[in-house]
């Protein structure tokens, strides 16, 4: 159920409801914008009388969510969420942000040295992996937090932000002073317990969508995070696995603009993992931004024939600053920036 108050609604009014809400045994989550207030109310509204919140002083409007996901959908926040960071870089605006690096962090001079040209190219963040979920159990597993906090380092050297993936509730904790965006990976999308973890946590999460994932299915996974009282979630398109065999997964253009219909989140786009391939990754991303993607995050290897992990898909620090040039033309085709 959404109770959206009118403009300028007072605090007395609004906690009125909340608190009529609440006697109902509703769960309220609550958010603000420059003059209107939505309250969102999760629980057993099927049965509740809305007729008696619409008569309440300071209401505009009560209506009931048939969507399973309440906090998620657009109707939570009509106008989009917008993901601040503590530097000043927003996800979810006009800019369209860039995030790049090595699939996993090796060494201090490969970790350093990508850090440096995604900065001199325009990136706003630094990827890697420091715990690294692997098909086979004999392939590379990540430097652990020792890898995390060389990534940290190379990240505030530069003036980047860093994202990096996080696999259990028990890596929360030690990550949490060298991580500023918690990844949840494409094989953790349904880990319930580290997304209610998560939840508590107050630092955004990119959380990746499964690969055989539905849209739906990733909104009710961003529900379990959003009802821990961490709205600040961005879901991420990185591909879904289909019967198609050229690539090694399949791209889903289409899933960011449905996503932006169906909820307020922002939607980031991963054109390596989207496609498994190194040649497909700018077209692909050039494609996601024209689709309206609010992030870009990519794999670049400063020798990326030679990587530890997704060789296959990663971009030569070359490539990514013909990427980063294309993109800029594309944004400012359609009235964003980079």
């Amino acid at each position: 159920m959404i109770v959206a108050m009118q403009e300028f609604a007072t605090e007395d009014q609004i906690d009125a409801v909340i608190q009529e809400m609440v006697e109902a045994g509703v769960n309220v989550h609550r958010t603000t914008g420059s003059s209107q207030s939505i309250l969102a109310g999760v629980g057993p509204t099927q049965t509740l009388d809305i007729t008696v919140f619409e008569q309440m002083p300071g209401v505009m409007y009560v209506h009931r969510i048939s969507a399973p996901y309440k906090l998620a959908g657009r109707a939570f926040r009509p106008h989009g969420s917008i993901i601040k960071f503590d530097n000043g870089v927003e996800i979810g605006g006009k800019e369209v942000a860039i995030m790049a690096g090595p699939c996993s962090i090796e060494n201090e001079a490969q970790i350093h040295e990508t850090a440096r040209r995604v900065r001199a190219s325009g990136g706003k963040f630094l990827r890697g992996g420091a715990f690294k979920p692997r098909s086979s159990p004999y392939a590379f597993q990540g430097l652990g937090i020792p890898g995390l906090k060389l990534m940290h380092e190379a990240a505030q050297a530069n003036g980047l932000l860093t994202v990096s993936e996080v696999m259990e509730i028990s890596q929360i904790e030690p990550m949490l002073p060298y991580t500023d965006l918690f990844q949840v990976g494409a094989r953790n999308m349904q880990n319930f317990n580290l997304l209610r973890e998560l939840g508590k946590v107050r630092k955004p999460i990119l959380l990746k969508r499964g690969i055989a994932g539905t849209i739906e299915e990733l909104l009710l996974s961003s529900e379990y995070i959003l009802a821990g009282g961490n709205y600040d979630v961005l879901l991420c398109e990185r591909g879904i696995r289909t019967y198609e065999t050229a690539t090694r997964n399949t791209m889903d253009i289409s899933a960011i603009p449905t996503i932006h219909k169906l909820s307020h989140l922002p939607i980031v786009a991963d054109p390596s993992h989207g496609t498994g391939k190194r040649d497909m990754v700018i077209p692909m991303a050039l494609a996601s931004v024209a689709a309206g993607a609010d992030a870009v995050i990519v794999e670049v290897h400063p020798h990326a024939d030679k990587a530890a992990s997704d060789a296959a898909q990663t971009l030569y620090l070359e490539q990514f600053d013909e990427m980063m040039t294309k993109l800029r033309a594309v944004a400012t085709a359609i009235g964003r920036s980079i």
